[in-house]
Parts: structure tokens; sequence; C-alpha cells
């Protein structure tokens, strides 16, 4: 890393991790690098005042896209001409030789830029000079070489120097030049040591698709997507967190035509390609390792913590991953520390228009600027408009930094959209595929990023809000403040805000959003009637080995994704509380569900899980919560039995749980209770000893203390959980947790804002 002032952050990086990773299990293919000195003395031999007239004159308070191309164009035409002496020309061809012979053949290599001023922490230079793949022979590689030199003067890079204060001539480029890894023939992508969109450290978040990487990096395609939690891992859990598949529309692959006028080309993915993840978890687990040892290496030189960029490739010739790029990430990063929690929150209504994945956490209003052919319509963009397109690419920053949001057809969140978005501070929705056919120029539209991982345009201006909050000016009170989530889309934002843990996880939200079938029909889907139902039962599990192992590996998948967020703070999740009626709507439910008068006294809670009627979903409710507490290694996973009536419906629960592997007390295993029903708070002291902690359930408490069916319209106005028998009731179940030495909490949608606290205590 000293040399980085010689060849740039790129080939520098590259030649400290090949030399102190490679010893430790990091796969690197070799390569070497031309220095920015043999640019610098190449065009020193040229005539730089020319140079210097052009750029000097540029406005660089009200710099024009079409003044920045016309000096751009002549100053690649200079240095293309001037950057190859016959001496550089010479060592290019014998370093290229050296390398070829390692490898016992002429071989491809990847020509990479690498500016002296590159991947520094405070701007990221990702995309703004040229690359190039597979390049064989050594005429492709001198041409290659030239147009890396001269890329150091594309309208971007001008422009980026321009506004982050570079001097154009105090940037000198080095070319990398790297074994080509055949990820033409494999896949490849893009991972980082955070979460990209909330900054969250204790995860790897790794992307992939098919063939080359600069899909991926473009954004050309929707990858799949994985995480690793990296504490757990380092304690030597091999797990996967979660994982999202990705349309992986393209593959890009080498261009063998011996008229193609560039070396790779896209053809389309096949569709059964698509429906399947492009990695194993054994390969992403690699990867992991890889990134948490870049990491450690990079945390450890710079006396800080250092998250990172890291571009990898797996050959599919010798089905090896290797790392081919990393750079400190250079957002979040930047923003550690960030005393404010600002918080956007949608008023209106509206109809939304297209839904891809959100960037950012922003709302935004503006008009719409549908943009097809860069070049044409770049002048045509105002300050303030939402940038329509299909994907972007780093010509296009100058109109990104204007833009009030971008929708993109194509992307993942590491896609150079998302990553312009992130360091704008704008949102982003991507990945909508029909957003530039749905979405006409001068339409009003807002951008919504504040849901979590879907991000939805709606048509016209939707009010909304923003909160601001210094978080420095809060005092922590004595009763611990802990969350209530179901959706794992908003864990590692949410779990940032000052807290103690989450005191209730709502199994059933996972369930409906992410499983979307009856349990009961992924065990035994020719039991499904319609043949429709049936048939989106078979296509949801049509990858997995049956139903039981997609319910397993999603269900642990979400919850051990809120449960890592707080990480090792507690996470209490609640075990599946539907209503038949409310499991009768999903996939397949109606044909295992009874039809109850009313559902929320009826077949709910602790009596349906040693049921005949749906044991078996239990038992893979139990495989999933054992998976996140021994194979994901989060022991901070407290399970909470819901609507327990009886002593003796408690035992026959944990009797249950144990025969399914989830024995109270053994691995720290912690069982609470809801304390929602009078007979729990009644009988607290003999509930106590069955488990480890209640939480007191404000809404079926007060609705089975006042007689009051919560779902009744006619009888709401006398639903109050302030009323003095519910106030008794609480101070009952308070007092009874004290007297038992057991933790309690509380949780509800109950307004105790005017309630003293001795009332409960």
């Amino acid at each position: 890393m000293a040399d980085v002032g010689l060849v740039g952050g790129k080939n520098a990086s590259l030649g400290e991790m090949y030399q102190q990773l490679v010893p430790i299990g990091v796969k690197i293919p070799n390569g070497f690098a031309v220095t920015g000195d043999a640019y610098l003395q190449a065009l020193r031999d040229a005539d730089w005042r020319e140079l210097h007239r052009l750029l000097d004159g540029i406005n660089k308070t009200n710099k024009t896209a079409r003044q920045i191309q016309a000096v751009g164009e002549t100053c690649r035409q200079t240095v293309y001409r001037a950057c190859v002496t016959p001496e550089i020309s010479k060592q290019i061809i014998t370093a290229y030789r050296e390398l070829c012979s390692q490898y016992g053949d002429e071989i491809s290599v990847a020509v990479r830029s690498s500016a002296t001023a590159e991947d520094l922490p405070n701007a990221s230079f990702a995309g703004q000079h040229d690359s190039f793949l597979n390049v064989k022979g050594e005429d492709e590689l001198i041409e290659a070489y030239r147009r890396c030199c001269a890329s150091l003067f594309t309208d971007r890079a001008i422009s980026y120097r321009i506004d982050k204060e570079f001097d154009h001539f105090k940037v000198r480029i080095s070319v990398g030049i790297m074994k080509m890894v055949r990820s033409d023939v494999g896949c490849a992508g893009v991972m980082f040591t955070l979460d990209t969109e909330s900054g969250y450290k204790d995860a790897v978040f790794l992307t992939a698709a098919y063939g080359l990487g600069e899909n991926v990096v473009q954004g050309a395609i929707d990858p799949d997507e994985f995480f690793v939690h990296k504490p757990t891992f380092r304690a030597g859990h091999r797990a996967v967190l979660m994982r999202v598949i990705g349309r992986k529309q393209l593959t890009m692959v080498y261009n063998t035509s011996k008229t193609a006028k560039e070396p790779v080309k896209n053809v389309v993915t096949p569709q059964r390609r698509q429906q399947v993840f492009c990695l194993g978890d054994s390969q992403v687990l690699t990867l992991a390792d890889y990134a948490i040892k870049i990491e450690d290496h990079y945390s450890k030189i710079r006396s800080r913590w250092t998250p990172m960029d890291i571009e990898w490739a797996l050959d599919g010739t010798d089905n090896e991953l290797y790392i081919v790029q990393a750079r400190p990430e250079t957002n979040h990063s930047q923003q550690v520390g960030s005393n404010y929690l600002e918080t956007y929150t949608l008023l209106g209504k509206g109809k939304a228009i297209v839904k891809g994945r959100a960037v950012g956490t922003k709302i935004s209003v503006g008009r719409a600027r549908v943009i097809t052919n860069i070049k044409q319509d770049l002048r045509s963009f105002q300050e303030g408009e939402v940038l329509i397109a299909d994907t972007t690419t780093p010509d296009w920053e100058p109109i990104m930094k204007k833009a009030a949001g971008i929708v993109a057809n194509r992307g993942g969140r590491t896609c150079h959209a998302a990553i312009i978005a992130r360091e704008l501070g704008i949102p982003a929705v991507i990945g909508t595929e029909f957003g530039t056919d749905k979405i006409q120029t001068g339409d009003m539209i807002t951008l919504d990023c504040s849901g979590g991982e879907t991000g939805t345009v709606y048509d016209g201006k939707v009010d909304f809000k923003i909160d601001r909050l210094n978080l420095m000016t809060l005092t922590r009170p004595k009763t611990k403040i802990m969350v209530n989530l179901g959706n794992p889309e908003l864990a590692f934002k949410t779990s940032q805000i000052p807290n103690d843990g989450v005191g209730l996880a709502r199994m059933e939200f996972i369930i409906s959003e992410y499983i979307k079938v009856h349990p009961m029909a992924l065990i035994h889907p020719d039991r499904v009637r319609e043949v429709r139902e049936r048939r989106k039962v078979e296509d949801i599990i049509r990858n997995y080995p049956d139903g039981s192992a997609y319910m397993v590996q999603r269900l642990s998948e979400g919850v051990g994704t809120i449960t890592a967020a707080f990480w090792p703070k507690p996470v209490v999740v609640r075990l599946s509380d539907f209503k038949s009626n409310e499991y009768a709507s999903l996939i397949g439910g109606k044909d295992f569900e009874y039809v109850e008068e009313n559902p929320m006294i009826g077949f709910r809670g602790a009596s349906r899980y040693a049921h005949a009627a749906y044991e078996e979903g239990f038992a893979l409710e139990c495989a999933a919560m054992k998976r996140v507490r021994e194979e994901m290694g989060l022991t901070n996973l407290i399970l909470m039995v819901p609507f327990c009536r009886t002593i003796k419906e408690g035992k026959a629960v944990l009797n249950t749980m144990a025969r399914h592997g989830l024995v109270r007390g053994v691995n720290g295993l912690k069982v609470y209770v809801m304390c929602e029903i009078p007979n729990n708070v009644i009988l607290i002291d003999e509930f106590a000893k069955l488990f480890d902690g209640f939480s007191i359930g404000s809404n079926d408490l007060t609705q089975l203390t006042l007689g009051i069916d919560r779902d009744n319209g006619i009888v709401a106005p006398s639903f109050d959980e302030r009323d003095p028998g519910m106030r008794v009731m609480l101070r009952m179940a308070v007092e009874g947790c004290q007297r038992n030495k057991k933790h309690s909490g509380i949780c509800g949608q109950g307004d105790f804002a005017n309630c003293r606290c001795d009332t409960f205590m």
C-alpha cells in the first residue's frame, strides 16, 4: 500500500493482497502494473501546454456538458498518441510474456486503469476510467493500454475531478494487467463488508450473476444477493444468513467472432438458470471468508475499521473463486458516528406505478425525465427532476448529480445507479423492469424508499414528513426499551436506533411475507384441492428438495436476519399466532383450516402446536428456530409461546418443543410466554415455574378482560387499555413477574402515556 502514489489505489491494493493474503488462503490471479511514472514520462515528452490550456479554460463554477465534451475529446486524442513510447511498449510486452509463461500458454488478461487518486476513502473514482476484458496478444494489449491512459480524460473523469477539487495534472494513471478469470463460464459479482443501505457493520453483503462481473457493476441485471453474519462466522458458525434470488437476465461472455468490434458480449440467460442461485452456500461462505480476511487486514494497517468494496469472480474452468479488486467503501465509512436519526414517513396515499429495490431510506418528489440516449438527452435534464432510465453508467453522472431521485429498470443494490444514489444522498428505485414504459417525461411522481427493501414510485405528489432526531440529546430511561419488529428488511436499519434488543418479533409476518404458503400445504401439496393453488405451491418450492426444506430455510433466514441485526442483544421471537381465518388466507390454507365464528378466541397459539391439525407445521417452526440457534450460532434468540391458556397446555408445548430439539435451558435457551389471558395473570406464579419470562400483550389482555372482540367495529369504542380493570391486571402481572424474579415486558397498541407508573407497579 506504500506504492499508491506509484501505481494507484487499485493496483497497490492488488499487490498488497497478493503478498499478504494469498499465503492465508485468499486466491488472487497474478499480474503486473505499468506505473504512473511511465504515463507521466511519456506525456512530458509530448506537448503539455495544450492540455493545460484546454483544461484551465473550463469554468469550474459554471461548467457545461458541451464544454467538457469538447475538451475531453482533444485531451484523449493527445494522450492516446503520446502514452506509448518504444521503451514502455518493450517493457509491457516483456512482462506479458513472463505472465504467460507462468500459466503455460498465451493468456487473456484484464487491463484495468488505476489512477493515483483512485479508490481513496474520501473519493470513489469507481467507474471513472476505462477497463478492458479478455485482451489477448501483444498488439491488443498495447491498444488497451493506450485507451486506459486516454480514459483519464473522459468527460465523467474531468467533471468528477473538478467537483472533488483534484488537480488534473496531479492525477496520474497506472494500468494493471491481470490474468483473466474465466467467469464467462462461471459467475462474478461484488461484495461489501457492511450492509450498503443501512451501514450495518456486522454483515458481508454479496451480489452474484452469471458471466463476467461488468453486468453486476453496471447494473445491467438484477443479481442474486446473500448476507453472512460476521460475528458468528468468526465464531465458527458457517451459515448463510439470508439470500434473495435475482433475475440475472443477461450473461456477459467472450465475443469469439473474428469480426467483433468488442471483446465481450451479452447473451440472454436461459430461464431455468435465472430461477436458481448461481452460487452454492459453500461458495458464498468461501467468499465471506475472503471478505473478512481482507477487511481485517486493511483495518489493521489503517488502525481503524475499514469496510471494503470487493470484486470477485468464479472461474468456470477450475471452479475456483478469485478476488480481482478491493478498495475501501466510500459511503457509509465516511458517515460512521452520525449523531442524527432522520426518518421519512409517507403521509398521503397514491397510485403505485412501479416497484423495485429501494436504495436509501428517503422520499422525494419531482418531475420525471425519461432518458434513453445520454448523448442526445444530456442537455435536456433539469435540476430537481427524477431520472428514469433502463440503467446507468459512469457517463451519466453529470445529470445524476442534478437529480432528485433515480428510477432504473435494471440493476441490484451494488449497481452503478445505486452506488451513485447513495453517494449523492438521493433515493433510487432499482430493478423496476417497466419504469421507462410506465412513466412519461413530465409526470409528477413520488419516490418512496422509506419502507424497507422495496421502493415504490407513486403517481403524483404524495405528502410526506421528515423527522430529525439528535440522538445525543436522548437520556436512557431506567426501563429497557426494546423494539417490536417483524420485517427482516428493516432489521439492520432499526438495530442502529438506541435500543435494548427486540421485545417482540412476530413470526407470522415472516410466514405471510416470505413464505406465503400454509405450512401444512408445503408438507402435503397433494391435499390442496384447487388446481391453481396447488400449482402456486409447486412453483414456489420447485428449487427445493421439498416444501419442508423451503419452509425451514426461509423462516430461519427471516428470523436469523432480525436476530443477527441486534446481536448479541436479546431477540424475543414469538412462535406463530395466526388465527384460523388468517392461516386460511395463505396459499393452500383453506384446505387445512377450520371455519370459526370467532377466531380471536379459537384455534390459535399454543393450542395448535401439539394438535394433529398442525403439529407437522409446528415441527417445521421448531426446526427453523433450531437452525437459527445452532447452525447460525445466534444464541441470543429467545422463543415465546403465544396465547397459552392453561398450565397443562404450557407443559404440553414445552414437551413438544423438546421433542423437536428445543429444550429449555440447553445451550442457554430461554422460553417466554405471552401474558395476554386473564388466567395467565391469575396463575402467574404457576406459569413462572414453566417459563423464563413474560410479555404482557395489552391488545388481547384488554379484549379478554373487558369481553370485547377487538375485531368487532360495533363494540370498538369500549375497547380501552386504560380501563381501571385493565390497570389492575397490568399491576398484578408486573408484580407477579417481580415476585418470581422473571423478565417482564409489555407490547401492544395501548396508549399509556398519561398513566402514572405506580398505576402498574
